[in-house]
Protein backbone atom coordinates (compact mmCIF):
# COMPACT_ATOMS: atom_id res chain seq x y z
CA UNK A 1 0.00 0.00 0.00
CA UNK A 2 1.16 3.54 -0.96
CA UNK A 3 1.00 6.05 2.08
CA UNK A 4 1.97 8.75 0.66
CA UNK A 5 -1.36 9.12 -1.43
CA UNK A 6 -3.61 8.69 1.56
CA UNK A 7 -4.83 11.80 3.43
CA UNK A 8 -3.04 12.34 7.41
CA UNK A 9 -6.40 11.31 8.84
CA UNK A 10 -6.67 8.16 6.91
CA UNK A 11 -3.10 7.29 7.26
CA UNK A 12 -3.72 7.28 10.97
CA UNK A 13 -6.49 5.09 11.09
CA UNK A 14 -4.74 2.78 8.85
CA UNK A 15 -1.69 2.26 11.47
CA UNK A 16 -4.27 1.62 14.14
CA UNK A 17 -6.35 -0.98 12.45
CA UNK A 18 -2.77 -2.94 11.42
CA UNK A 19 -1.77 -2.74 15.25
CA UNK A 20 -5.10 -3.85 15.82
CA UNK A 21 -4.69 -7.18 13.80
CA UNK A 22 -1.14 -7.44 15.17
CA UNK A 23 -2.03 -7.47 18.70
CA UNK A 24 -5.01 -10.15 17.90
CA UNK A 25 -2.45 -11.98 16.08
CA UNK A 26 0.12 -12.26 19.16
CA UNK A 27 -3.36 -13.13 21.45
CA UNK A 28 -4.21 -16.15 19.54
CA UNK A 29 -0.38 -17.62 20.03
CA UNK A 30 -0.87 -18.12 23.35
CA UNK A 31 -1.83 -21.29 24.94
CA UNK A 32 -4.85 -21.81 26.67
CA UNK A 33 -4.71 -24.14 29.92
CA UNK A 34 -7.32 -26.41 30.84
CA UNK A 35 -8.74 -25.63 34.40
CA UNK A 36 -11.98 -25.21 36.38
CA UNK A 37 -12.90 -22.62 37.20
CA UNK A 38 -14.08 -23.11 41.18
CA UNK A 39 -17.46 -22.87 43.33
CA UNK A 40 -17.57 -21.68 46.98
CA UNK A 41 -20.77 -23.75 46.96
CA UNK A 42 -18.63 -26.91 46.87
CA UNK A 43 -16.36 -26.38 50.09
CA UNK A 44 -15.07 -29.32 52.14
CA UNK A 45 -11.69 -28.29 53.77
CA UNK A 46 -11.80 -28.18 57.34
CA UNK A 47 -13.07 -24.85 58.67
CA UNK A 48 -12.44 -22.93 55.77
CA UNK A 49 -15.37 -20.75 54.81
CA UNK A 50 -16.53 -20.70 51.17
CA UNK A 51 -15.15 -17.90 49.37
CA UNK A 52 -17.20 -14.76 48.21
CA UNK A 53 -17.05 -15.44 44.43
CA UNK A 54 -15.67 -18.16 42.48
CA UNK A 55 -12.26 -18.04 41.00
CA UNK A 56 -12.36 -18.52 37.10
CA UNK A 57 -9.35 -20.96 36.87
CA UNK A 58 -9.36 -20.96 33.06
CA UNK A 59 -11.62 -22.95 29.90
CA UNK A 60 -11.61 -26.72 29.96
CA UNK A 61 -8.48 -28.13 27.08
CA UNK A 62 -7.87 -31.40 27.17
CA UNK A 63 -4.38 -32.33 27.66
CA UNK A 64 -3.10 -34.62 24.55
CA UNK A 65 -2.61 -38.39 25.55
CA UNK A 66 0.97 -38.07 24.55
CA UNK A 67 1.61 -35.48 27.52
CA UNK A 68 -0.58 -37.64 29.92
CA UNK A 69 1.86 -40.49 29.41
CA UNK A 70 5.06 -38.42 29.71
CA UNK A 71 3.80 -36.21 32.53
CA UNK A 72 3.14 -39.90 34.49
CA UNK A 73 6.17 -41.24 33.42
CA UNK A 74 7.70 -38.38 35.03
CA UNK A 75 6.08 -39.05 38.24
CA UNK A 76 7.35 -42.34 38.62
CA UNK A 77 3.73 -43.56 39.29
CA UNK A 78 3.34 -46.85 41.23
CA UNK A 79 0.51 -48.87 42.99
CA UNK A 80 0.96 -46.92 46.44
CA UNK A 81 0.78 -44.04 45.19
CA UNK A 82 -2.77 -41.13 45.38
CA UNK A 83 -3.11 -39.17 42.56
CA UNK A 84 -5.26 -36.22 42.53
CA UNK A 85 -5.60 -34.15 39.22
CA UNK A 86 -7.32 -30.06 39.55
CA UNK A 87 -9.05 -29.37 37.27
CA UNK A 88 -9.71 -33.29 35.90
CA UNK A 89 -12.09 -32.41 32.90
CA UNK A 90 -12.69 -35.55 31.41
CA UNK A 91 -10.63 -37.43 33.85
CA UNK A 92 -7.96 -39.03 31.74
CA UNK A 93 -4.84 -38.63 33.78
CA UNK A 94 -6.54 -40.16 36.93
CA UNK A 95 -7.81 -42.97 34.76
CA UNK A 96 -4.51 -43.51 32.96
CA UNK A 97 -2.83 -43.31 36.30
CA UNK A 98 -5.27 -46.27 38.01
CA UNK A 99 -5.27 -48.19 34.57
CA UNK A 100 -1.33 -48.20 33.66
CA UNK A 101 0.08 -48.20 37.09
CA UNK A 102 -2.39 -48.95 39.62
CA UNK A 103 -2.83 -46.16 41.92
CA UNK A 104 -5.40 -44.37 43.28
CA UNK A 105 -7.01 -41.07 43.43
CA UNK A 106 -9.68 -38.22 42.64
CA UNK A 107 -9.97 -35.57 39.90
CA UNK A 108 -11.82 -32.35 40.92
CA UNK A 109 -13.77 -30.51 38.01
CA UNK A 110 -16.09 -27.61 38.30
CA UNK A 111 -18.71 -29.19 34.91
CA UNK A 112 -20.43 -31.36 36.15
CA UNK A 113 -21.01 -32.92 32.77
CA UNK A 114 -17.28 -33.93 32.97
CA UNK A 115 -17.43 -34.94 35.98
CA UNK A 116 -20.32 -37.27 35.20
CA UNK A 117 -18.46 -38.81 31.75
CA UNK A 118 -15.41 -39.35 34.12
CA UNK A 119 -16.83 -41.33 36.83
CA UNK A 120 -19.11 -43.24 34.01
CA UNK A 121 -15.63 -44.01 32.17
CA UNK A 122 -14.21 -45.41 35.90
CA UNK A 123 -17.20 -47.87 36.01
CA UNK A 124 -17.11 -49.26 32.58
CA UNK A 125 -12.81 -49.46 32.84
CA UNK A 126 -13.80 -51.29 36.11
CA UNK A 127 -11.70 -48.56 38.02
CA UNK A 128 -14.72 -46.99 40.24
CA UNK A 129 -13.16 -48.67 43.39
CA UNK A 130 -9.83 -46.66 42.53
CA UNK A 131 -10.68 -43.34 41.40
CA UNK A 132 -13.46 -40.82 41.82
CA UNK A 133 -14.88 -37.33 40.11
CA UNK A 134 -15.97 -34.66 42.23
CA UNK A 135 -17.81 -31.24 41.36
CA UNK A 136 -15.53 -28.91 43.46
CA UNK A 137 -13.87 -25.83 44.67
CA UNK A 138 -10.24 -26.88 43.67
CA UNK A 139 -9.02 -24.22 46.10
CA UNK A 140 -11.24 -25.68 48.72
CA UNK A 141 -10.46 -29.73 48.21
CA UNK A 142 -8.45 -30.98 50.90
CA UNK A 143 -5.10 -32.31 48.97
CA UNK A 144 -3.33 -33.45 52.07
CA UNK A 145 -3.61 -37.40 50.84
CA UNK A 146 -2.28 -37.09 47.56
CA UNK A 147 1.44 -38.51 47.00
CA UNK A 148 0.89 -36.81 43.18
CA UNK A 149 -0.63 -34.09 42.40
CA UNK A 150 -1.04 -32.44 38.75
CA UNK A 151 -2.65 -29.72 36.95
CA UNK A 152 -3.05 -28.08 34.00
CA UNK A 153 -4.28 -24.71 34.64
CA UNK A 154 -3.63 -20.97 33.90
CA UNK A 155 -0.75 -19.54 35.32
CA UNK A 156 -2.07 -17.07 38.00
CA UNK A 157 -4.09 -20.01 38.83
CA UNK A 158 -0.92 -22.16 39.20
CA UNK A 159 0.68 -19.46 41.39
CA UNK A 160 -2.59 -18.82 43.28
CA UNK A 161 -2.41 -22.24 44.55
CA UNK A 162 1.11 -22.21 45.96
CA UNK A 163 0.19 -21.67 49.46
CA UNK A 164 -1.80 -24.19 49.55
CA UNK A 165 0.63 -26.66 48.22
CA UNK A 166 3.05 -25.61 50.24
CA UNK A 167 0.87 -25.95 53.50
CA UNK A 168 -1.13 -29.05 52.66
CA UNK A 169 0.91 -31.53 50.58
CA UNK A 170 3.43 -33.94 53.00
CA UNK A 171 7.14 -33.58 52.26
CA UNK A 172 8.11 -35.61 49.25
CA UNK A 173 4.91 -35.09 47.58
CA UNK A 174 5.26 -35.00 43.84
CA UNK A 175 3.74 -32.16 42.01
CA UNK A 176 3.43 -31.78 37.96
CA UNK A 177 2.73 -29.01 35.86
CA UNK A 178 1.83 -28.76 32.42
CA UNK A 179 3.12 -25.70 30.80
CA UNK A 180 3.27 -23.78 33.48
CA UNK A 181 6.14 -23.12 36.16
CA UNK A 182 5.26 -22.15 39.91
CA UNK A 183 6.75 -18.93 40.78
CA UNK A 184 9.07 -19.26 43.22
CA UNK A 185 9.46 -22.92 43.39
CA UNK A 186 12.98 -24.86 41.74
CA UNK A 187 11.92 -27.68 39.68
CA UNK A 188 13.50 -30.89 40.09
CA UNK A 189 13.26 -31.79 36.23
CA UNK A 190 11.59 -30.81 33.28
CA UNK A 191 10.69 -32.11 29.65
CA UNK A 192 9.83 -29.75 26.92
CA UNK A 193 8.52 -31.86 23.23
CA UNK A 194 6.55 -30.38 20.13
CA UNK A 195 2.80 -32.26 20.07
CA UNK A 196 1.27 -31.78 16.62
CA UNK A 197 -1.99 -32.91 18.26
CA UNK A 198 -1.41 -29.66 20.96
CA UNK A 199 -1.84 -27.19 17.95
CA UNK A 200 -5.98 -28.20 17.45
CA UNK A 201 -5.85 -27.82 21.62
CA UNK A 202 -4.09 -24.72 22.15
CA UNK A 203 -2.77 -23.46 19.05
CA UNK A 204 1.35 -24.22 19.69
CA UNK A 205 3.10 -27.63 19.09
CA UNK A 206 5.21 -27.21 22.67
CA UNK A 207 4.75 -28.70 25.62
CA UNK A 208 6.49 -28.28 28.74
CA UNK A 209 6.07 -30.46 32.02
CA UNK A 210 7.66 -29.18 35.19
CA UNK A 211 8.29 -31.68 38.17
CA UNK A 212 8.52 -30.40 41.76
CA UNK A 213 9.12 -32.05 45.02
CA UNK A 214 7.81 -30.70 48.38
CA UNK A 215 10.75 -30.77 50.96
CA UNK A 216 10.69 -31.85 54.35
CA UNK A 217 10.93 -29.10 57.08
CA UNK A 218 14.63 -29.73 58.11
CA UNK A 219 15.55 -25.45 59.10
CA UNK A 220 16.82 -25.98 63.09
CA UNK A 221 19.57 -27.24 65.76
CA UNK A 222 19.37 -31.17 65.33
CA UNK A 223 21.62 -33.30 67.74
CA UNK A 224 23.17 -36.09 65.62
CA UNK A 225 24.45 -39.32 66.83
CA UNK A 226 27.04 -41.26 65.06
CA UNK A 227 29.04 -44.19 65.79
CA UNK A 228 32.87 -43.43 67.77
CA UNK A 229 34.10 -44.95 65.07
CA UNK A 230 33.54 -42.41 62.75
CA UNK A 231 33.48 -39.47 64.91
CA UNK A 232 34.50 -39.32 68.54
CA UNK A 233 33.44 -36.04 69.52
CA UNK A 234 29.78 -34.59 69.52
CA UNK A 235 27.92 -33.52 66.47
CA UNK A 236 25.36 -30.53 66.00
CA UNK A 237 23.66 -29.87 63.08
CA UNK A 238 22.39 -25.85 62.85
CA UNK A 239 20.36 -26.05 59.47
CA UNK A 240 18.58 -22.59 57.70
CA UNK A 241 15.75 -23.23 55.49
CA UNK A 242 14.10 -20.79 52.92
CA UNK A 243 11.62 -23.42 51.07
CA UNK A 244 13.68 -25.49 48.99
CA UNK A 245 16.61 -23.47 49.73
CA UNK A 246 19.20 -24.83 52.76
CA UNK A 247 22.36 -23.96 54.13
CA UNK A 248 24.35 -24.90 57.45
CA UNK A 249 26.86 -25.65 59.91
CA UNK A 250 28.10 -28.54 61.47
CA UNK A 251 29.56 -27.93 65.27
CA UNK A 252 31.90 -30.89 65.96
CA UNK A 253 33.22 -30.45 69.59
CA UNK A 254 34.00 -26.95 69.95
CA UNK A 255 35.08 -26.51 66.05
CA UNK A 256 32.62 -25.16 63.57
CA UNK A 257 32.48 -26.77 59.86
CA UNK A 258 30.33 -25.27 56.77
CA UNK A 259 28.38 -28.53 55.41
CA UNK A 260 29.25 -28.71 51.84
CA UNK A 261 27.01 -30.31 49.07
CA UNK A 262 23.99 -30.01 51.40
CA UNK A 263 20.58 -30.93 49.29
CA UNK A 264 17.10 -31.67 50.19
CA UNK A 265 15.19 -33.70 47.56
CA UNK A 266 11.86 -33.90 49.20
CA UNK A 267 12.85 -36.00 52.46
CA UNK A 268 16.31 -36.90 51.40
CA UNK A 269 18.57 -34.95 52.79
CA UNK A 270 22.60 -35.42 51.92
CA UNK A 271 25.52 -33.28 53.11
CA UNK A 272 29.15 -33.40 53.56
CA UNK A 273 31.44 -32.73 56.80
CA UNK A 274 35.28 -32.46 55.66
CA UNK A 275 37.31 -34.36 58.90
CA UNK A 276 40.48 -33.97 57.15
CA UNK A 277 42.56 -32.76 54.68
CA UNK A 278 41.64 -36.22 52.34
CA UNK A 279 38.71 -37.48 54.08
CA UNK A 280 35.12 -36.52 54.45
CA UNK A 281 32.07 -37.67 55.88
CA UNK A 282 29.48 -38.22 53.29
CA UNK A 283 25.65 -38.41 55.16
CA UNK A 284 22.48 -39.10 53.71
CA UNK A 285 19.66 -39.56 55.53
CA UNK A 286 15.52 -39.70 55.48
CA UNK A 287 13.56 -36.88 57.31
CA UNK A 288 10.77 -37.99 59.21
CA UNK A 289 9.24 -34.78 61.09
CA UNK A 290 11.66 -34.11 64.03
CA UNK A 291 13.89 -37.23 63.23
CA UNK A 292 15.98 -38.27 60.23
CA UNK A 293 17.78 -41.66 59.77
CA UNK A 294 20.11 -42.39 57.54
CA UNK A 295 24.30 -43.82 56.23
CA UNK A 296 27.27 -42.21 56.66
CA UNK A 297 29.91 -43.09 54.84
CA UNK A 298 33.70 -42.83 55.78
CA UNK A 299 36.32 -44.57 53.32
CA UNK A 300 34.30 -46.65 51.96
CA UNK A 301 32.57 -48.12 55.02
CA UNK A 302 28.79 -47.21 56.05
CA UNK A 303 27.30 -46.95 58.95
CA UNK A 304 23.58 -45.95 60.32
CA UNK A 305 23.69 -42.50 62.07
CA UNK A 306 20.19 -40.43 63.20
CA UNK A 307 19.26 -37.22 64.51
CA UNK A 308 16.77 -35.25 66.59
CA UNK A 309 15.50 -31.52 66.26
CA UNK A 310 16.18 -29.82 69.41
CA UNK A 311 14.72 -26.29 68.15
Amino acid sequence: MNFRHIPAYQRTIVVACITSIFTLTALAQTPAAPATPTTPAAATSKGTPAAAAPVNAGPYVPSPETAVAELLKLANIGPNDVVIDLGSGDGRIVLTAAKVYGARGFGVEIQENLVKLSNEAAKKEGLAERVKFINQDLFKTDISSATVLTMYLLPDTVNMLSPKLQKELKPGTRILSHDYPLAGWQEEMYRQFDLEEKVQISGVKTTIVYLYIVPARVGGQWNARVSNTVLKESLRLELRQEFQKISGIARIGAREVPLEELKLRGTELTFRIPVERSRSLNFRGEVNGVNIEGMVELSGARTPWSAALVK
